[in-house]
């Protein structure tokens, strides 16, 4: 596993879209650097190194003042490299955690003081799951004392199946990048009105990020209009992300047209101030 993968593009495009002050990405991740925090034997691939400092660099370069990163498969269990980089930013940096179903009500709370508000279950075929979703729930019930939320992130399919369970979580769920549905089928395919059934639940969420993922080229036209039509249906339960720096993905995209999507999928003033700002602020409880 000696051949790097570059995920992502070093110098992206100035957006010409200015974000509110406070805008939130709520879905990125931290690679390394390797020397600092080894990355898991059991990784699918070696991706160019892409740390804390280069994810700052770029938030400041696309006027980003707050963010989620989600722990990645790349390092596993161990959450170190999220931790270190909320250390660096303390208040506006929170994390989303993976860890196992086993985890308990006392180092919940010892990642609750760290800032993490969440842990993220994969349903993937690249991202191995072991633990059942009955363990999944039961461990929502422990969870939930501490105000965090279950991160999901599954086959677009796999939302027929699922729902019945997630609707037994103990607490609010989050869906990661539009369900990862296929754009090009349309409003009307069973996964997404699938995904429109599920968010008529109080209790979820979803980010409209990855929109690069289920639709194949820029501009992403079809992939923005699922996008604007669940900020439309459901604007009080949206956040947003860059999902940088991109793993497993068909193409890099570039972050300055990520950004530059934000109008086009939230088209009032008072539609991009909750998806970019209130939404993710009161979801994650930022200060």
């Amino acid at each position: 596993m000696s051949d790097l993968i570059q995920t992502y593009l070093s110098s992206p495009r100035k957006p010409t879209f200015k974000l509110p002050p406070k805008s939130c990405d709520a879905h990125c991740h931290i690679f390394g650097p390797s020397d600092q925090f080894p990355y898991s034997e059991s990784r699918s691939f070696t991706p160019v190194d892409a740390g804390k400092d280069q994810l700052f660099a770029l938030h400041d370069f696309l006027g980003i003042e707050r963010c989620v990163i989600v722990q990645t498969a790349l390092h596993g269990f161990d959450n170190s490299v999220v931790i270190d980089a909320m250390q660096a930013r303390k208040g506006s940096y929170l994390g989303i955690a993976l860890a196992p179903a086993s985890t308990t009500t006392e180092q919940i709370a010892k990642m609750d003081r760290q800032g993490f508000r969440a842990i993220r279950f994969n349903f993937m075929a690249h991202l191995k799951n072991s633990d059942s979703i009955e363990d999944i729930l039961a461990l929502t019930k422990r969870m939930e004392p501490f105000g965090w939320h279950l991160q999901v992130h599954f086959f677009s399919d796999l939302v027929h199946s699922l729902t019945p369970l997630l609707k037994q979580s103990a607490v609010p769920v989050m869906i990661d990048h539009i369900g990862r549905v296929n754009a090009s089928l349309g409003i009307d395919h069973a996964d997404f009105q699938g995904l429109l059934r599920l968010l008529d639940d109080p209790r979820f969420h979803v980010k409209v990020s990855g929109i690069d993922r289920i639709s194949k080229v820029h501009p992403y036209n079809d992939g923005v209009a699922l996008a604007k039509l669940l900020v439309d249906r459901f604007t009080e339960k949206c956040v947003w992300g860059t999902d940088w720096p991109h793993p497993n993905h068909h193409h890099i995209p570039d972050d300055g047209n990520l950004i530059d999507l934000i109008p086009r999928i939230a088209d009032s003033q008072e539609k991009i101030q909750k998806l970019m700002v209130s939404n993710p602020e009161n979801f994650y409880h930022f200060v």
